[in-house]
């Protein structure tokens, strides 16, 4: 019998993630690189925003403030605890499936077989059952990035912040990862603030796409996409908005 997936902690957090006015910048010796200047961003709980813009852009710099690990120079930034997943897996090698997984658990002083236990049925939905003990070296591209998603998401934290989580995969994983996310995320909601540069990912999971400007970032437009789930690359609706995006980024078609 499949034991249910206990629930991580603190997933429902009362308010949304709210970014206004932010200035940011890196100081280089005397001269300073700015990265965001007056960027603003909102997402409801629950929300699944998306961040798009060319590279360079603050998109990265963006997450890391909605997750605390900078401070803006100016403007606000409010959310709740956020668990942040890099664009590499980063999975420890030496480690099994599930030992990387359960990561963040440990990290908070869960003990290994009891943070296993919680784990294992995490692992099962996942579509990794019978890979729990294999290591990453043997896990393909996609296989990788649902252990890093998940120990992500056993983090407990009620916002995700994902960068790029499907950048280095190939096309027909890429989309199957896609429609994999917004399953997870149907059944397991979250407020989740996702950057890509892949406009029509966007559109595919999104609620909200926020197109960014170049260096120094801000948000040049935000188009809602108010379409039923799953969404199809080749509907118009989802056609129509792609175009809307790639027009507001200045790209010709």
């Amino acid at each position: 019998m499949t034991e249910a997936p206990t629930e991580p902690r603190d997933v429902h957090g009362p308010d949304g993630i709210r970014v206004h006015e932010v200035i940011r910048t890196f100081r280089t010796g005397r001269s300073g690189v700015d990265a965001l200047a007056g960027m603003s961003l909102r997402a409801d709980p629950h929300d699944v925003v998306a961040v798009v813009g060319p590279s360079g852009c603050g998109k990265t710099t963006l997450l890391e403030l909605i997750c605390g690990l900078q401070q803006p120079d100016s403007g606000t930034v409010s959310s709740p605890p956020a668990a942040l997943m890099p664009q590499r897996d980063l999975l420890l090698p030496w480690l099994s499936a599930i030992d990387n997984a359960v990561l963040a658990l440990r990290a908070r002083g869960v003990g290994r077989e009891d943070a296993r236990r919680q784990a294992r049925p995490w692992l099962e939905r996942f579509g990794l059952g019978g890979f729990e003990t294999t290591r990453p070296a043997q896990l393909s591209g996609g296989m990788r990035q649902r252990v890093s998603f998940l120990r992500t998401l056993l983090a407990g934290k009620p916002v995700l912040a994902l960068d790029e989580p499907f950048a280095a995969l190939d096309a027909i994983t890429r989309h199957e990862m896609q429609r994999w996310l917004a399953h997870v995320l149907e059944a397991e909601p979250r407020t989740v603030v996702l950057v890509t540069h892949d406009v029509e990912e966007a559109v595919l999971l999104a609620d909200r796409v926020i197109v960014m400007s170049g260096r120094p970032g801000r948000a040049l437009a935000e188009l809602q996409v108010a379409l039923p789930r799953p969404r199809s690359a080749t509907d118009l609706a989802v056609v129509e908005l792609r175009e809307r995006a790639l027009g507001a980024l200045g790209v010709q078609r």
